[in-house]
């Protein structure tokens, strides 16, 4: 029987009842994990979950209450959280000019407090255990202007929240790293507006990234064979901002 990367590590993904975090979801089941799917599209979630074999919780993460509840009942089931992918995010087009305080604050609850909570939640089990491995999903819109001020705020955020993070926890035993996407070909990408055939014209591979070639960077991030890398930022684009 072949021995996964993940073998006896509990995983939790937020954001993971489809796209790019049940993508995240199977990769860490395959690999050996038993694995908590996380989102507030409860229908997808439980389906997702009964697919791979794992447990679904509704988690709304721009909740800190939500949060630490779910934390509660998977240590009540588990005992402990080896792994956390904060993977869950929105999308809005606004611009510096014509954005929408509201809309705004939507895009910072859910991408930037969503992985804050997960850091202040399950970080403190991981220092407990002496060890434990956090990816934070962040974007290639946290290296650039991107052009959706929300959300490129909130992913420099994710990037800045990283780097703190990992400084400070890497002596306690728990590692913390950020990872990039470029264009992935999930139902966020609709959002954009544009025809895949124009946007593959800025990416060198001439491609956006299928989900599973994101998945498996953060599953390795997760895993024992990255042991030695903490506070890193894994950009995974095609070649879309060399």
């Amino acid at each position: 029987m072949n021995m996964g990367i993940l073998d006896g590590k509990v995983v939790l993904v937020t954001g993971a009842a489809r796209g790019q975090g049940a993508a995240e979801a199977k990769v860490a089941t395959e690999e050996g994990a038993t694995v908590i799917v996380t989102d507030v599209l409860d229908e997808e979630g439980q389906a997702t979950a009964k697919e791979i074999g794992g447990t679904y919780h509704r988690l709304d993460v721009s909740s800190g209450a939500a949060w630490r509840d779910v934390a509660a009942e998977v240590m009540t089931a588990h005992g402990r959280i080896d792994g956390l992918v904060n993977n869950a995010g929105i999308f809005k087009i606004d611009g510096a000019l014509d954005h929408d305080e509201d809309t705004f604050r939507q895009v910072i609850d859910v991408n930037q407090f969503g992985v804050m909570h997960g850091i202040k939640t399950v970080s403190p089990i991981m220092v407990e255990q002496g060890s434990g491995s956090i990816v934070n999903i962040s974007s290639i819109a946290g290296f650039r202007g991107m052009g959706a001020l929300a959300y490129s705020t909130s992913k420099w955020a994710v990037r800045g929240m990283t780097k703190v993070a990992a400084k400070e926890l890497a002596p306690l035993g728990v590692r913390i790293n950020s990872v990039h996407p470029g264009l992935i070909d999930t139902d966020m990408l609709g959002q954009l507006g544009v025809p895949i055939d124009q946007m593959s014209e800025a990416i060198p591979m001439g491609r956006p990234a299928d989900s599973m070639e994101v998945a498996h960077p953060v599953i390795f991030l997760l895993s024992d064979g990255a042991s030695y890398i903490t506070g890193t930022e894994l950009v995974v684009d095609g070649g879309m901002i060399i």
